[in-house]
C-alpha cells in the first residue's frame, strides 16, 4: 500500500483519488474548504455516479486543506490542478502547477510527482531542468466529464511520459489500479506524452466540426442530416460514433487544448489545426442565425451543460450562441437547476420550469430530453441521435 496525494479534487483528481483509494492511502489536496468537506464526508462535490458510488464505500481517502500534512512521507504526488487557456498570451495558465512543484522542491520531497494536467508541449523537460532534484512525470488522462472514474478504471490506453525504471513503476501503478484486463501501457519521453494529450483532444473537436459543418449543409441544402451521417458513418474507417450534430464542441478540455496545440505549432506549417478552431465560431454563428430566423422575442435556454449526466458548463458551446442572440437584442432565459444565482451574465435564471416552457418563445437544448416532449414545437436543436 503506497501513500499517495492528489493535489486538486476536480474531474481529474478526484476520479485518480478514487482509483487509488481502493487499495492504497491517498489524501486529497485541495484549496477548497466546501469540496474538502464534502469529500471526508464521503459526498461528491462533483456529478459523476461511480465516484458517488465509490466514495462512499473507500476507507483509505482523506482530504486536508494543509500541504504539510498532505505532502508528508507521500511516496507519489498527483497534480490535478486547473490550466486554464490565457487568451492574452496564447498559453495554458499554468502557475497553479508550478507553484505545487516549487512547494515540493522547498520541503525536498523524495516522491515520484505526476503531472495529470494537461500543459503545454515542453513545460515538463523545463520544470525537470529548474528543479533537477524533483522526479517529476507526465502522464496524460483521457477522462469524460460524468464518466471520469468510470475510464479511469477502463482505460483506452495508459500513457507515460519516461521511458525509465520510474516511469515502468508509474504505469504498473495504473495498470494494478484499473479493472481493465490487457490495457496497452505506452512510455514515451515527456514531449511526446504531452503531444498525444493535446492531437487526442483536437482530433475529437475536429471530429464535432465536421459533423457539424456537414449539418449545416445538409440544413442549407434542404437534405437529411441523419441519413446522410448513418451512411456515411457504416464505413468501418469512421465508424458510427462521436457523430451526433451540436451546437459546436465546448467544455472544458476541447476549447483550450484546441488552441494550445495551435500556438505550439508556432513555425510550423499547418492549415487543419487553425481551421478547426474557426470551424467552431462558424457553427456558433449558423446556430445563432437559424435561431433568428425564427424572429423569437424571448429565447429560453434549456441547460448550459451539454452532456447528460454532467453538472460543467465551463466553456460550453451555448454560451457563445447565448452571446450572438443577445448581440442582437434577443431577450434570453435560461433554466439550469445547477446554477444558484437568480442571473447568468445578466440573464434571468428560472427554477420553474413550466413557467419557463411558457415564456419562450423559442426552447434551444443541445440534446432532447422527455422534460421537453411536450412543447417539442418550440424546441431548437440538432439532436440526431439522442447521445452526446
Amino acid at each position: 500500500m503506497y501513500k499517495i496525494t492528489v493535489v486538486g479534487s476536480g474531474y481529474v483528481g478526484l476520479s485518480n483519488a478514487m482509483l487509488f483509494a481502493q487499495s492504497h492511502q491517498v489524501t486529497c489536496l485541495d484549496i477548497d474548504e466546501s469540496r474538502i468537506e464534502l469529500i471526508n464526508n464521503k459526498k461528491s462535490p462533483i456529478v459523476d455516479d461511480y465516484i458517488e458510488e465509490y466514495l462512499k464505500k473507500t476507507t483509505h481517502l482523506s482530504a486536508t486543506l494543509d500541504p504539510e500534512i498532505a505532502y508528508h512521507d507521500a511516496e507519489y504526488i498527483i497534480i490535478a490542478t486547473p490550466t486554464n487557456y490565457d487568451e492574452a498570451t496564447n498559453y495554458f495558465d499554468t502557475s497553479s502547477i508550478e507553484q505545487v512543484l516549487a512547494d515540493l522542491n522547498k520541503c525536498q520531497s523524495n516522491a515520484i510527482i505526476i503531472i495529470k494536467s494537461t500543459i503545454p508541449v515542453g513545460f515538463t523537460a523545463k520544470m525537470q531542468n529548474l528543479y533537477p532534484s524533483l522526479k517529476i512525470v507526465f502522464s496524460p488522462e483521457f477522462l469524460r466529464e460524468g464518466k471520469a472514474l468510470f475510464d479511469n478504471l477502463y482505460p483506452s490506453r495508459i500513457v507515460v511520459g519516461d521511458k525509465s525504471e520510474t516511469g515502468q513503476k508509474i504505469g504498473n501503478l495504473f495498470k494494478t489500479a484499473c479493472l481493465k484486463e490487457d490495457v496497452e501501457v505506452l512510455l514515451m519521453d515527456s514531449t511526446e506524452a504531452e503531444a498525444v494529450k493535446l492531437f487526442s483532444n483536437t482530433y475529437l473537436a475536429m471530429r464535432v466540426a465536421y459533423f457539424n459543418e456537414l449539418d449545416s449543409y445538409c440544413s442549407v441544402r434542404g437534405l437529411n442530416t441523419k441519413d446522410i451521417i448513418q451512411a456515411v458513418g457504416l464505413d468501418p474507417r469512421i465508424g458510427m460514433h462521436y457523430n451526433n450534430p451540436s451546437f459546436g464542441y465546448g467544455g472544458y478540455c476541447l476549447p483550450k487544448d484546441t488552441k494550445q496545440l495551435l500556438a505550439n505549432y508556432q513555425d510550423v506549417p499547418q492549415s487543419l489545426i487553425s481551421a478547426i478552431i474557426q470551424s467552431n465560431t462558424t457553427r456558433k454563428d449558423f446556430i445563432a442565425d437559424q435561431i433568428l430566423r425564427q424572429r423569437p422575442k424571448v429565447v429560453g435556454i434549456y441547460r448550459l451543460v451539454m452532456k447528460a449526466g454532467s453538472d460543467n458548463f465551463r466553456q460550453s458551446a451555448i454560451q457563445g450562441v447565448m452571446k450572438r442572440l443577445k448581440a442582437k437584442g434577443i431577450e434570453i432565459v435560461i433554466y439550469e437547476p445547477v446554477l444558484q444565482e437568480k442571473t447568468f451574465f445578466n440573464s434571468l435564471v428560472m427554477g420553474d420550469l413550466n413557467e419557463f416552457k411558457k415564456i419562450s418563445d423559442v426552447i434551444v437544448a443541445n440534446r432532447v430530453v422527455a422534460d421537453l416532449e411536450d412543447v417539442i414545437e418550440k424546441v431548437f436543436t440538432r439532436d440526431l441521435f439522442g447521445d452526446n
